[in-house]
């Protein structure tokens, strides 16, 4: 957690008003200056040696058919990635360590020992905090506190830290608030001196609610109240769909892995202007805008967060309302960053996390992106296929193929070619078949238009009583 349980009541307060949890650094403030620390599972089955998180996803994923294909991350792999974290959170760089170890230690995670060398080394660097590429029970936590003198988090209250400073909407900040609260609840125990009785003298001994079990109950009715938030901002977002479901128009979801350039890629299809930034999980909250396909059809398309290496548990809970258009969707575009050598790693965790979604199975268009940092020669190997596209959202190429791609993947509204007479004197007629139909012919005689078409039904419906057999 970012803060100790003392300020709990105040984080909690500022979490009802609708303020992120971790406000925005302003300019002239000091970064704070973050060791990270990497720790690596050495497995003897395997030649390459795995992250604790790495080893447990793995782990995890070992009763599934494809888990022994599935690429996994090596340690330096994730401590790069906990350094882009770290980054992305407004950090900055003071050292880092990698730790190679046989199994985790249950008090400190990395051992007395070394321990005490990382508190060493992060005094000598005037490090504020210590960042662990792990998880971390209360008691590891506490005890790793009590050695360095300094904040300590884990990777997921770095992640929960991000999530909290990229919130601008009221149901993100209402989600993110969630998610810290969950994650904080089962941790609250046996946090010292601040956890004991409310009263310490004369006149306040005996039996009395200890102040771990006042947070508790705090925490308990705040997250009720959240939940109920987020169940409204579910029930509006159903309303919202049955009344988008009345008309055939289909939802195609950007999903990928954080920094893949989804967001740019949305803003390539729809004009829109939502943020992009290299930065980790700039997208938090989900942006719905309406494509033109080839076929004159409209899609509605939406831009969702980012996933990433063992998601935490509790923000995919959290964030169950914002990825429910993931769910409806008619057609997942799954973008991957095609520069990045992590790319089939990277894919491999977006699979885990749509399976756990339960939307493994639904149709999906993979996007190959960011081709225009590959070296000419690499470009000239890639090949499209039924299931892939090569694009570059960044410099507009491949964009249109891709477009094709969505508009024959997609079922609702489907197309199909008719010969049309229409009278000449049905203007408003020949103006919408102009707007929503591919022409192909197009000829006068005697006072009417007679036309060869391709229009979805929705349009084809309209103009069936100058169908020409």
């Amino acid at each position: 957690m970012r803060g100790t349980e003392s300020r709990l009541s105040r984080d909690m307060a500022r979490g009802a008003e609708g303020n992120p949890a971790r406000p925005e650094m302003r300019p002239g403030m000091r970064k704070e200056r973050a060791f990270l620390v990497g720790l690596d599972y050495r497995s003897r089955k395997r030649g390459k040696n795995l992250t604790g998180g790495a080893q447990a996803a793995r782990d995890a994923a070992a009763t599934t058919p494809r888990a022994n294909s599935e690429p996994q991350f090596s340690a330096e792999e994730s401590l790069d990635e906990l350094r882009d974290l770290a980054l992305s959170a407004g950090a900055e760089i003071a050292g880092e360590i990698l730790q190679r170890r046989d199994r985790p230690d249950p008090a400190t995670l990395i051992g007395k020992g070394k321990l005490e060398e990382i508190a060493g080394a992060a005094a000598s660097v005037s490090a504020d905090l210590l960042l662990f590429d792990h998880d971390l029970t209360a008691s590891q936590q506490r005890n790793i506190e009590n050695v360095v003198n300094v904040r300590v988090l884990d990777r997921t209250q770095l992640i929960l830290d991000i999530f909290a400073t990229h919130a601008r909407t009221r149901e993100g900040q209402l989600q993110v608030e969630l998610a810290q609260l969950e994650y904080t609840l089962p941790r609250l125990a046996g946090r010292g001196k601040e956890m004991s009785q409310l009263g310490g003298g004369i006149g306040t001994r005996g039996p009395g609610e200890t102040q771990l079990e006042t947070d508790r109950r705090k925490i308990a009715r705040r997250l009720r109240h959240l939940q109920q938030q987020i169940e409204n901002v579910r029930r509006i977002r159903r309303q919202q769909r049955q009344r988008r479901e009345s008309v055939p128009v289909a939802t195609v979801a950007l999903v990928g892995y954080t920094n893949a350039g989804k967001s740019t890629l949305f803003n390539a299809l729809t004009k829109a202007r939502v943020m992009e930034s290299p930065r980790m999980f700039a997208t938090l909250d989900p942006t719905l805008r309406s494509v033109s396909l080839p076929s004159k059809r409209k899609v509605l398309m939406s831009d969702t967060v980012g996933f990433i290496r063992n998601l935490p548990h509790t923000l995919v809970s959290a964030f169950r309302a914002t990825l429910e258009e993931v769910q409806r969707a008619a057609l997942i575009v799954q973008v991957s960053d095609a520069n990045n050598p992590l790319s089939a790693e990277q894919d491999a965790q977006v699979d885990l996390v749509l399976k756990e979604l339960e939307v493994g199975e639904k149709p999906r268009l993979h996007v190959k992106n960011k081709i225009d940092l590959l070296t000419p020669k690499q470009r000239d190997s890639l090949r499209d296929d039924a299931h892939t596209v090569h694009v570059s959202a960044a410099k507009g190429i491949g964009l249109g193929t891709l477009l094709d791609r969505i508009d024959r993947a997609v079922s609702e509204d489907p197309v199909g070619k008719m010969r049309l007479r229409i009278p000449q004197k049905e203007g408003k007629t020949l103006a919408m078949l102009e707007a929503k139909a591919r022409i192909y012919s197009r000829a006068y005689k005697d006072g009417a238009v007679e036309l060869e078409i391709e229009a979805p039904e929705s349009v084809a419906r309209k103009v069936r009583d100058w169908v020409v057999e």
